[in-house]
């Protein structure tokens, strides 16, 4: 009996490792070349397609920026409640890694492919931007706030 609680508690304990280590959640983005917090995004995940959403914009100054230089069809919308991140499934070749998508640069309207690695247990994200391949890119590392 002792053997059957203890296997279910190294169950749910790995389970919960498990949804820790996902993107999904609440973010605090921060400035890859600043180190200044930016905003607060939204990873979700819908039946194993993560997105992101940008939920709030920390400069006061900024809370009203629209994405005047994007190319595609969020060409002068709200950067607030702007969908930046998008088609992004765990990668088949790394268990650690979700990648397949795209990140957008609501500052220079610029897409990059991009590759997601939680780190340090899932309280911190490695979030890559790239064009071609992940060596020419730059990372910015996100905060979980929830």
């Amino acid at each position: 009996m002792k053997s059957l609680i203890a296997a279910a508690v190294l169950s749910l304990v790995a389970n919960l490792c498990v949804a820790q280590a996902s993107p999904t959640g609440l973010w605090k983005t921060i400035d890859d070349e600043t180190k200044v917090e930016k905003s607060l995004v939204r990873v979700s995940d819908t039946a194993g397609v993560f997105s992101a959403v940008i939920e709030k914009l920390l400069d006061p100054a900024k809370a009203d920026a629209k994405c005047d230089k994007c190319s595609d069809e969020r060409k002068d919308k709200p950067v607030m409640g702007m969908t930046i991140l998008r088609n992004v499934k765990q990668s088949s070749n790394d268990a650690e890694l979700w990648d397949g998508g795209d990140i957008l640069d609501p500052n220079n309207g610029k897409v990059y492919k991009v590759r997601l690695k939680p780190v340090e247990g899932g309280k911190k994200m490695e979030v890559r931007g790239y064009i071609g391949m992940p060596m020419l890119g730059r990372t910015q590392t996100w905060i979980r706030v929830e």
